[in-house]
């Protein structure tokens, strides 16, 4: 009888680790991506590209590739463009898929200054890229690390009232920094700000956390951490025409994310815990 009765133990314990590992398995998420056969860029005159491509999914990429959007596309004489648009738009942008050091941050964004691109990550994998148009000479988009504060779905541009702003979401309250839709002229053109296409900036702004406050002069929890780096050749040709001779040119390693990261780590981690130990409401 006793025999049985540890048999049936051992049973019923092998079972439910097996359950717990198969769990465990599936909460992992699977992202399924398609690969380009190969990567290069070159040349094409922007109208004749323009008038023979109709593939919804190959202009975003173009317009990605280019940094600007639908509008100011049709203004340039000449673009770059992939030799092969089969891929899923993450292989044509410099951030990498995966990074094993960012596991343990639920949501992170980053805004690479040099190659104007920004990419989002949960637990280490890139979930959503795309381009940005950042900070002018004269007005720069600081860097460092900043949380998601506020947001709004639209509201008016401090520096000129007639500037309607959609998807607008604050990083850095005091100074009036943020991303938002606005036109991307293909370059660095903003009063500080990160200029995004409507759709990545609608997808961030909901995806996004905003903060929490504890009244009206204090930040209970900080919103979604948000990592600006590097700096622009400003004065130089567009960083991103360096891949007509090195497809690989501008791309962010896993390394270069760690480093960045890594004086942050400790603090993102914090303000994390904070919100994920907040009583529901």
């Amino acid at each position: 009888m006793q025999k049985s009765v540890l048999i049936l133990l051992l049973l019923v314990i092998f079972c439910s680790c097996k359950q717990q590992n198969q769990d465990n398995v599936v909460s992992k998420k699977t992202i399924i991506r398609k690969h380009p056969k190969s990567i290069s860029f070159h040349f094409e005159k922007t109208k004749q590209w323009l008038e023979k491509t109709k593939d919804s999914a190959q202009f975003r990429i173009v317009l990605a590739v280019n940094r600007t959007d639908k509008t100011n596309i049709a203004k340039m004489d000449s673009i770059l463009i992939p030799g092969d648009l089969t891929g899923d738009i993450e292989f044509y942008l410099p951030f990498p898929l995966e990074v094993p050091y960012l596991k343990d941050i639920n949501k992170v964004i980053f805004f690479s200054y040099p190659t104007q691109t920004f990419a989002a990550y949960e637990n280490g994998d890139l979930i959503y890229t795309g381009p940005t148009n950042m900070g002018r000479k004269k007005d720069p988009t600081p860097t460092g690390l900043f949380y998601t504060n506020w947001k709004a779905e639209k509201t008016t541009s401090t520096f000129n009232d007639e500037w309607d702003l959609r998807w607008n979401f604050n990083i850095a309250n005091k100074l009036g920094v943020g991303w938002h839709q606005y036109e991307l002229p293909g370059y660095p053109a903003s009063h500080s700000c990160l200029r995004l296409q409507e759709k990545d900036a609608k997808y961030l702004y909901t995806w996004a956390d905003q903060w929490i406050l504890q009244d009206d002069e204090n930040v209970l929890m900080k919103g979604t951490p948000v990592i600006v780096f590097g700096s622009y050749p400003f004065g130089e040709p567009k960083p991103w025409l360096q891949l007509i001779q090195n497809p690989k040119a501008l791309n962010i390693s896993v390394a270069e994310i760690e480093n960045i990261t890594k004086p942050y780590l400790n603090g993102i981690l914090s303000e994390q815990k904070k919100r994920e130990n907040q009583p529901s409401k």
